[in-house]
């Protein structure tokens, strides 16, 4: 027994060592062959990003938002680590089964470390098991965050990891057994019943059982090695691996989420700057966007490779919950396996060049397997029929809500890799939905999305009872105000959300803020037109923007002693999607300003006493997230501090709220197109507020308050909504309750509905 234990244990563990190695070579190959990113961005200080790994690791700070899955496969990770040991242990006890390591080996701590983190280990695992097989796919369909995942795969890894935490916790009973341990002595204070059990057995029995249970625990972890090294694809198991460079390499050094603002399009590494790019010494080699998987920088292939399929991003998806064919998972793991497939052709020289021709001589190709050959011909987005590895309409139903990315224990970044497929269909191939065609004619002509005329942006100043002030016009810069107060084109032309700005231009004056805007010289900030992938159209909005904004705030003055500093430079937005490109992405551009959301600013007055609520607002109310407000830029606390202040609301939460919140289907420039895959997910979004019965439904967001608008008054048409339910932004509401019951709304202001529009093509799709 003991012979064939050794043998065995030996050749397997040749063997898996071999092919391990040999694997992480591949792996290393094969992220290399993407492309370079921009200097420093991934490696800056260093010492920040170790302890954001270990924090993240250690504290599993993402996992342990999800209760008890966090809690046990902490115990699965740690054990994975710290007790190698045991496996050299094991080693030692095929050749004399009461082998023990050297130093520590009986050293009482060490034992009740590996007895506690071995049964910990073997629990969590099993925790793991029962959680997946209650969320089996064939039993939840969409609902099961496995769906889709390797099944096999999981099961296998599942399997290892019980079966060696058994058999450590069985290799210590049968140790005390040898050592003659007659009770619960502290270091068998888990395994002293398998002691008991094995007592009476005669010392060769004994032995025999100690070299076959040593060959089972090492066999079993040389087996998985083997198996790993065979499948550099299998995510379920590298990640244990690659998610510790993949969580260094991340986009923020302390450990933020790759939300926010979107990094610029690259070529070689290097941002692209639509000025000069095409007068450049090899403009003909750009590349704009990425239509190969190689075009993913390496950090993007790190990505693919790295992901488990916990499919905690598929299950908070909004595509997803709503029978749309994105998944975030599904659409990672295709990239992955594409790229690992045709990664023999590229490393062969394979490619193609700008104009498609192939750069590689037959002579190279002529050893690459028939496999890779082929996978090297699928398009990268394309259809079934075309064979491409990602759907048109999966890449079109993302609204970058950041939910993904939010939830990705191994960070990956999703959005980033949406938007750089999408890049290249817009820029180049020019597909894309039709419906956003109109919006870009309109971002390009006159600056707004629905292409009205620049002074409309005007209109709604006229219903106010005082002057707002107008850079320009009436102020001629930016130095006598607190705040610039940038409307957005929602909050100047669409009439539900210029209630909005209406709303808090009236609390700015109240509360004695002094505030201008920028009138007709502000234009749409980029967002749709970024997040469709039109990034040529978003430099061209925002370096005109830039230069207004910094031309108000005495950037072009000569007189450096009259330029505004940069704490001076203050910034309020009513819309998060205008908030977040002007704090997060105009300093790509050169445009550095002190940002805030108004929501912000208003839960500042109210705590300084210029904005006092008194009036009660009766009824039920309930919050709705604003996906560019809450997940993008982490603002959760200021719009329930206000609802808070208001007298008469009582709030209750969605189920679905905060860092888990649920879309409402207009980011992504999915404001602009429209929805004919699934349910819509305003709608989804609107069924939940309705499971609490309110009376108001609130926002912060122009987008988020026309979507769930017009989702209500559908439910209203239907009857399936009561006829005195609201939906309203938090300013109204803090409005209302503001003034004093004699107070007369702001002259003209009218209770409609709808967006002004030039002609029926303008219009959103919602």
């Amino acid at each position: 027994m003991q012979l064939a234990a050794i043998v065995v244990s030996l050749v397997l563990a040749v063997v898996g060592i071999a092919l391990f190695a040999r694997a992480i070579a591949q792996i290393h190959r094969h992220v290399r062959l993407g492309q370079p990113v921009p200097a420093g961005t991934r490696t800056d200080d260093p010492a920040q990003r170790t302890l954001t790994v270990a924090r993240e690791f250690f504290g599993h700070t993402r996992m342990n938002r999800w209760g008890i899955v966090g809690f046990a496969h902490w115990f699965v990770a740690v054990g994975f680590f710290t007790l190698v040991l045991t496996l050299v242990n094991a080693f030692g006890q095929l050749f004399q089964a009461d082998w023990t390591l050297p130093l520590i080996g009986t050293w009482v701590p060490y034992e009740m470390f590996v007895e506690f983190i071995g049964l910990m280990t073997a629990l969590g695992i099993g925790t793991l098991i029962v959680i997946r097989q209650l969320n089996r796919p064939t039993g939840a369909g969409r609902k099961s965050r496995f769906t889709g995942s390797k099944t096999g795969q999981a099961y296998f890894v599942e399997a290892v990891i019980l079966i060696i935490g058994l058999a450590i916790l069985t290799l210590r009973g049968l140790e005390g057994a040898l050592h003659h341990v007659t009770g619960y002595e502290a270091g068998y204070f888990v395994s002293y019943p398998l002691v008991a059990a094995f007592d009476g057995l005669d010392v060769s029995t004994l032995q025999n059982l100690v070299y076959l249970v040593a060959m089972i625990k090492i066999g079993t972890s040389f087996v998985w090695m083997i198996v790993v090294g065979l499948n550099t694809n299998m995510g379920v198991a590298w990640h244990r691996f690659l998610a510790f460079p993949n969580i260094w390499f991340k986009r923020e050094a302390r450990g933020g989420t790759a939300l926010g603002e979107l990094q610029p399009m690259t070529s070689a590494g290097k941002p692209i700057d639509f000025e000069t790019v095409f007068e450049e010494e090899g403009a003909e080699d750009t590349q704009f966007g990425v239509s190969q998987v190689e075009h993913y920088s390496w950090k993007g292939l790190l990505d693919f490779s790295t992901c488990t399929e916990c499919g905690r991003c598929q299950s908070q998806c909004p595509a997803w919950n709503t029978g749309k064919p994105l998944s975030p998972k599904l659409l990672i793991m295709s990239l992955r396996d594409h790229a690992h497939a045709k990664a023999p052709y590229l490393l062969a020289g394979g490619g193609k060049n700008a104009e498609g021709e192939e750069k590689a001589t037959a002579e190279q190709l002529a050893d690459v397997p028939a496999e890779a050959l082929a996978e090297a011909e699928r398009p990268l987005v394309g259809t079934y029929e075309e064979n491409g590895v990602i759907d048109p309409d999966v890449l079109w139903s993302c609204t970058t809500c950041g939910a993904c990315v939010e939830q990705c224990p191994v960070d990956i970044e999703h959005v980033d890799h949406i938007v750089d497929m999408r890049r290249y269909q817009v820029m180049i191939e020019s597909a894309f939905p039709s419906e956003a065609g109109t919006m870009l004619k309109n971002l390009e002509k006159k600056g707004n999305p629905w292409g009205l005329a620049k002074k409309q942006r005007l209109e709604w100043t006229k219903e106010l009872d005082f002057e707002v002030p107008v850079v320009g016009k009436t102020v001629d810069d930016l130095t006598e105000v607190d705040y610039l107060y940038w409307v957005g084109c929602a909050g100047a032309l669409e009439d539900r959300a210029k209630k909005t700005t209406k709303a808090f231009a009236e609390l700015l004056h109240i509360a004695g803020v002094k505030f201008a805007i920028m009138g007709g010289d502000e234009k749409c900030t980029g967002d749709s037109a970024r997040r469709l992938g039109n990034e040529f159209l978003f430099q061209q909005l925002g370096e005109e923007n830039v230069a207004n904004l910094n031309a108000a705030f005495g950037e072009d003055d000569d007189d450096e002693s009259t330029r505004l500093p940069a704490a001076k430079k203050k910034i309020v937005a009513t819309c998060p999607h205008c908030f977040n490109t002007i704090a997060n992405e105009y300093p790509q551009l050169g445009g550095h300003y002190e940002v805030i959301h108004h929501t912000q600013l208003l839960q500042h007055l109210i705590d300084e006493g210029k904005l006092i609520p008194v009036t009660p607002v009766e009824g039920l109310i309930t919050y709705h997230d604003p996906c560019y407000l809450g997940r993008h830029n982490k603002v959760y606390t200021p719009p329930r501090e206000i609802i808070g202040r208001v007298p008469g609301l009582r709030n209750e939460e969605m189920h679905r709220h905060k860092e888990r919140g649920f879309c409402c289907g207009a980011g992504g420039a999915r404001m602009w197109m429209e929805e004919r895959i699934g349910k819509r997910i305003n709608n989804e979004r609107v069924d939940e507020a309705l499971s609490l019965n309110p009376d108001i439904v609130s926002t912060a967001c122009p987008f988020c308050l026309v979507m769930l608008t017009d989702s209500v008054n559908g439910k209203k048409n239907d009857g399936k909504a009561n006829e005195d339910l609201q939906v309203v932004d938090v300013a109204q509401l803090l409005l209302d309750s503001v003034r004093t019951p004699s107070d007369p709304p702001p002259a003209g202001e009218a209770d409609t509905e709808s967006a002004p529009q030039p002609d029926p093509e303008s219009a959103p799709a919602k």
